[in-house]
Formats: structure tokens, sequence, C-alpha cells
């Protein structure tokens, strides 16, 4: 049997799955016992346990001087700009790629625009952002929204284009005005597009997230990640990274489900 028609059953499938990360952490346990055994003062590869004990602290413990769980706080600062950015970028973006998918005046009036702005690196405008937005909440948004909704804009914008022409043809033939065709006949084929795509700009979302966060924040996993690196606490760090995962794992799962929820007759690639 050829190798492309091998499919594995579900048990040997949730084994393989598992396997990568018990494989990583089997390296990882591995080098930091080595690097430990050299130098038990060593830093850089704490203790599997060690970070795990650091993880019920950081959750469960509050600040000395203040007296909150900082790790909670930083959770919900992150959380409450990644949402916001990315619920902007997908309503804008949604807006924008029907428009131009559907109108051709609008094309030709935005499409090369938004393409050029696609190809402007983000992170090299947030000095720009700091300086006209400030240093507050609004310019960390607005580093998502640009980062993300270039991206959004064509995804949507070209997926509008590729529906059949027989269905533009036959809700014309009905009597549909442009924007009946737009909410009943382009909307409901870009949604699960949509859903997509906001999953796809997740990771460059969060990036420029923790970016901006870095450079100018008291509050926000970034922030607290670059302030415990000076002192070289990695058993923070990495527990702040393993929260990040997991946090954006399960922001793709509830995307994912709800998709597969509303939208059962899609089929999804990712």
């Amino acid at each position: 049997m050829r190798l492309i028609n091998l499919k594995p059953g579900r048990p040997f499938a949730v084994f393989l799955m598992l396997l990568p990360f018990a494989l990583v952490f089997l390296a990882y346990a591995i080098g930091s016992d080595i690097r430990l055994s050299a130098n038990p003062q060593d830093k850089l590869l704490p203790a599997p346990s060690k970070v795990w004990e650091t993880m019920v602290r950081l959750v469960s413990e509050g600040d000395r001087r203040t007296g909150r769980i900082l790790f909670w706080h930083d959770t919900w600062a992150s959380l409450k700009r990644l949402g916001l950015g990315i619920a902007i970028s997908a309503s804008v973006g949604l807006v924008a790629g029907l428009l131009i998918g559907l109108l051709p005046l609008v094309r030709s009036f935005l499409a090369q625009f938004v393409a050029v702005l696609s190809m402007i690196p983000p992170l090299a405008l947030l000095p720009i952002l700091f300086i006209v937005f400030g240093l507050g909440e609004l310019s960390k948004v607005v580093l998502i929204v640009v980062g993300t909704l270039p991206f959004l804009i064509r995804d949507l914008s070209q997926r509008v284009i590729e529906l059949p022409d027989e269905l533009l043809v036959k809700a014309q033939t009905l009597g549909a005005s442009s924007w009946v065709i737009a909410i009943r006949v382009a909307l409901p084929q870009i949604m699960p597009r949509l859903i997509q795509s906001v999953r796809l700009s997740l990771g460059p979302a969060w990036l420029f997230l923790i970016a901006a966060e870095a450079i100018a924040s008291d509050l926000g996993l970034g922030y607290r990640i670059f302030l415990v690196r000076r002192y070289l606490a990695m058993d923070v760090i990495f527990t702040y990274v393993i929260w990040i995962t997991i946090l954006a794992f399960l922001i793709d799962w509830s995307l994912r489900a709800a998709s597969r929820k509303f939208y059962p007759w899609a089929q999804e690639g990712l």
C-alpha cells in the first residue's frame, strides 16, 4: 500500500499528535538536567519542576506591594488589546473585502493601495504610532489593526472575486440589488473564510501585541516577559510563553469550532 493511502486510526492519530510535544519536553528535560548537573546555579534551562513551581506561584500568589495577582491582570490586559484589535480588523476587513470584491469601481480605487500597504512591515511603523497615538492603549490596538487588516482585506476580497459568476447572474436575474447580493449571496460565502483568515492572522497579532507591550506598557504578558529578562528569570519567562501558547491555541480552537457549528458546509483546510 502506498504511504499516501495510509490513514491512522483514532488512537494512533492521537498518539502521533502528542508525540512531538512529548519529544520536545523530553529534549528540554535532558538538556536542563545536563546543564544543572554541570552548574546547579544555571538559570538558562530551569528544571521542569522549577517551571511548574513558578507557574503555581504566579497564578495563585498576589504581588507583595499591591496584593494583586499580576499574572491574571497581565492576561486580561493583553487579551483585551488583542480582542479589540482583531475585532476592528475583522469588521473593517469584512466590509472592505465585500466592497472591493463586488464593486469594480472600488476595486480599481483601493485594491492596489491595500496591496502596497500590506508590504509595509508593521513593526517599522511602531515608533510613528507611539508618536501619533501616544504610549497608551490606543497605539497598541492600532498596531494590531495595521498589522492584520491589509491581509484580511486582500484575502476576503479575493474570495469574493472568486465567487461563481452564475450566483451573481442568477441573483441579478431575480431582481436583487447590489446590497441584497452583498448581504444574501456574498456574505454567507465569505464568513467561513473570515474565520479562517482571523485564525491565520492571530500569530502576527500576538507578535505585534508582545512587541508593543515590551516597548511601552506597565501591564501585559509581553511587558512581564521583557521586565524579568534582565534578571534571567527563565522560569517566569517559560511560564508566560507556555501560557501565551495555550491562550493562542484556545482562541484558534474556539474559532474553528464556531466555523464548524455555524458553517458546517464549508470545507476547512486548516
